[in-house]
């Protein structure tokens, strides 16, 4: 593993209190989950404000991957590949959550410029249908307090918006 140590989820899931999300979005559940699970949503709305996603691939499969690029507005890549652990179409979602490079290997979070981070979170999202609309809860398990945290915090919160306006606009389409 090179001159890091590797940093399980199971591990981390202990280290603090999952970092929590829950969303209502203007649309059917199985819109919802398909933008999560499908590329050509997924890079219409991943990534905080102003980052695109130029690459997405989504292996939905247990044991399958889901490798992206988000694209900062100044030109810097933020690789990141998920591991799926469990899939529940159209209800849930389990997966291993690590930074990568481009080719899919996974690096520690000190290449991105952050640093008391483990190689690997937990992230479990929960799609409820409410009506026409959806309930959507991530919970992501293993991310230490601080800063980081509360930057992917923002971040997350930053692409559930992006995400609540992309699959409002296709469900009114």
């Amino acid at each position: 593993m090179g001159e890091y140590e590797m940093t399980t989820a199971e591990e981390t899931a202990t280290t603090s209190m999952p970092l929590t999300i829950t969303r209502i979005f203007d649309a059917p559940r199985e819109l919802v989950f398909k933008a999560f699970t499908e590329p050509e949503h997924f890079t219409q709305w991943w990534g905080p404000n102003n980052f695109t996603t130029p690459h997405c691939t989504i292996d939905l499969r247990v044991g399958g991957k889901m490798h992206y690029c988000m694209r900062s507005p100044d030109g810097n890549e933020f690789w990141g590949i998920g591991v799926f652990q469990e899939i529940v179409e159209p209800e849930r979602l389990v997966y291993n959550d690590s930074f990568s490079d481009a080719e899919g290997n996974v690096v520690p979070a000190s290449d991105y410029g952050m640093g008391d981070w483990p190689l690997e979170t937990q992230v479990v999202m929960t799609f409820e249908e409410e009506g026409e609309k959806t309930r959507f809860t991530m919970q992501s398990f293993g991310m230490p307090e601080g800063k980081g945290r509360d930057g992917a915090e923002i971040g997350w919160g930053q692409s559930f918006d992006r995400l609540a306006a992309y699959v409002s606009s296709l469900s009114k389409a």
